[in-house]
């Protein structure tokens, strides 16, 4: 199966108020070029899934900047002004999650788990409206999974099908968010062909992979 198609394909799978996971850390490992069709596009109301909200001009912070989120969960935002005056005005809603817990979020909904069990976060506002649940008389959160209508990755290499590695940084949250959209959109730097990558250096597997975007 040709799993190629255009940023414009790619933009055109984005709905109005859809859940988007956006892979990688302050834009690095992000799929910027279908960030900046989806802003072009003016496509509103989305909820984004990621490390951070990026900068202003870089990564998916143009949709912020350009008052296309309605919602963001997230680790952190202070690297974009735009997200904090947002926040400030309620016209932006944040869910800050704790790094970990996030990639544990994430994972537990491509999975199929119920949820994780974390310390992380008890005694602060990260606890409010959850359950704690106490084990063996320790007591936790209980973190439930989260998914999202379509994953975003920026990935450096990949392959005809679609089997991607990311270098360095780059990796933060992509293969986890493969696991968890009903949709992913693969972004890839270099294409090389089906036998190029050595099978225990691929990150994410094709079989993950619904899109290729060149």
């Amino acid at each position: 199966m040709d799993k190629f198609i255009s940023v414009e394909q790619a933009v055109s799978m984005v709905k109005d108020g859809m859940t988007l996971m956006i892979g990688g850390f302050l834009g690095v490992g992000s799929a910027n070029k279908v960030l900046k069709g989806i802003h072009d596009a003016g496509i509103k109301n989305l909820t984004i899934i990621g490390n951070d909200t990026a900068f202003v001009d870089k990564g998916v912070g143009i949709l912020v900047a350009n008052h296309q989120v309605k919602k963001a969960i997230v680790s952190h935002i202070g690297t974009n002004p735009e997200t904090i005056a947002q926040l400030n005005s309620k016209e932006l809603e944040i869910e800050f999650v704790p790094q970990g817990t996030l990639a544990e979020r994430i994972r537990c909904g491509g999975a199929g788990l119920g949820g994780v069990l974390t310390p992380t976060g008890l005694g602060t506002v990260v606890a409010e409206g959850k359950r704690v649940i106490n084990v063996d008389g320790k007591d936790y959160l209980l973190e439930l999974p989260i998914h999202a209508d379509i994953a975003l990755l920026g990935a450096t290499v990949g392959d005809e099908t679609g089997n991607l590695v990311f270098k360095g940084t780059t990796q933060n949250f992509n293969p986890m968010m493969a696991m968890a959209a009903d949709v992913v959109i693969a972004e890839i730097e270099n294409i090389v062909k089906v036998g190029e990558i050595a099978p225990e250096a691929i990150h994410t597997q094709n079989i993950f992979v619904d899109y290729i975007v060149k």
